[in-house]
């Protein structure tokens, strides 16, 4: 197992993998190159040396002996949260991570997951005010188009302003060349802050935009963004399985 630096707090990742998704069910055991899907993510995730575990998190049965098979560690959770953060709060919890600790949340389709982009998102741990981390790239107006693709806004020194499926900013006077921010659905919370966050009702704007980061922002957590180089490719249909499958044939990721 990969060893914590030093100079951070011990980082865990917890990787949340549920049979249930409405558009592509089963989809932590997808098969890429032979093996589920959650095997690429976790072994990729094990490559960052800041992380001292990585876990997998899941609701099924199906999916726990598929990663016992592989030597993945995994713990069952309960079959009824409503989100991904609520389940890797509970496994954080069966894991007796310390409230000192960061927890990552790693999405579990994110097969082509860059482990350089964990140590971006912990990166910003070294300052004590930081309590929740999440990263974003460039996106094109194509991608902004797409309700898909979170969108977010951020100040000058990182924090987010807002997550939104529209296409924000809505850039009035159409400048050429405008990108967007997409958001990377990767997490880091200080261990006393996601257990505080599990705990409040779902937001106004969250119901809305069906974004569960909204809620820290509506309750004045803030989120600290981190724009990366690095891509990232998420699965949320079956039909994506094809550019996974050729970008692994086709790059070095």
């Amino acid at each position: 197992m990969p060893h914590s630096d030093a100079s951070f707090p011990p980082c865990h990742g917890i990787i949340p993998a549920r049979w249930g998704s409405t558009r592509f069910p089963g989809k932590p055991l997808a098969d890429i190159q032979g093996k589920p899907m959650f095997w690429h993510v976790f072994t990729r995730a094990l490559r960052c040396e800041r992380l001292e575990s990585v876990t997998i998190a899941t609701d099924d049965r199906r999916i726990a002996d598929a990663a016992e098979a592989y030597n993945v560690p995994v713990v069952m959770t309960r079959n009824d949260h409503e989100s991904g953060t609520d389940r890797v709060k509970e496994a954080a919890d069966i894991l007796e991570i310390p409230d000192n600790s960061v927890v990552v949340n790693i999405q579990g389709d994110e097969p082509l997951l860059d482990p350089v982009m964990l140590l971006e998102l912990t990166g910003p741990f070294t300052n004590p005010g930081v309590m929740v981390t999440t990263l974003v790239h460039k996106l094109d107006e194509t991608g902004a188009n797409n309700p898909d693709r979170v969108k977010v806004v951020f100040a000058g020194d990182g924090r987010a302003l807002y997550f939104s499926r529209a296409a924000v900013p809505y850039f009035r006077d159409g400048e050429p060349g405008r990108f967007y921010h997409g958001h990377i659905g990767l997490y880091a919370f200080r261990k006393s802050v996601l257990d505080r966050f599990v705990a409040l009702p779902p937001g106004r704007l969250e119901q809305f935009e069906k974004l569960e980061q909204l809620r820290l922002l509506e309750n004045n957590f803030p989120i600290h963004v981190v724009c990366t180089e690095s891509k990232s490719v998420s699965v949320d249909r079956p039909e994506d399985l094809e550019e996974v499958l050729k970008l692994l044939k086709t790059t070095n990721l």
